[in-house]
């Protein structure tokens, strides 16, 4: 007799916390961290409740790029070619994309 694999779903395996993946922790963290830097600067001058906002606001914007995929919807031309794609990977290929500095240019005529 042979031994087989039974295949499952590993999917929520790599979460920590419920609500953050690995990506989406350390993008959280980046995000904090930044604001980190607004919530010295703020409370150095005595605003503290302003430095917690910018805190907590670039927090949330690091947990969204870590964490949300672009949705496809038909109305919106744009997401037919990127939905499904995580925030962070097409901020990384616009990156790339400025870094080399090259226009392409479509030489198809249509007819």
């Amino acid at each position: 007799m042979g031994t087989y694999n039974i295949p499952r779903n590993l999917k929520g395996e790599s979460r920590i916390l419920y609500i953050f993946s690995v990506k989406s922790l350390i993008t959280t963290a980046g995000g904090a961290m930044i604001g980190g830097i607004f919530f010295l600067l703020f409370s150095s001058i005595g605003l503290d409740t302003v430095g917690m906002v910018f805190l907590a606001l670039f927090a949330l914007i690091g947990f969204c790029i870590g964490a949300i995929k672009i949705p496809t919807l038909n109305g919106i031309s744009f997401t037919k070619k990127i939905g499904g794609e995580s925030i962070d990977e097409i901020i990384l290929r616009y990156m790339k994309f400025k870094k080399n500095r090259r226009i392409y240019i479509d030489t198809k005529e249509e007819k």
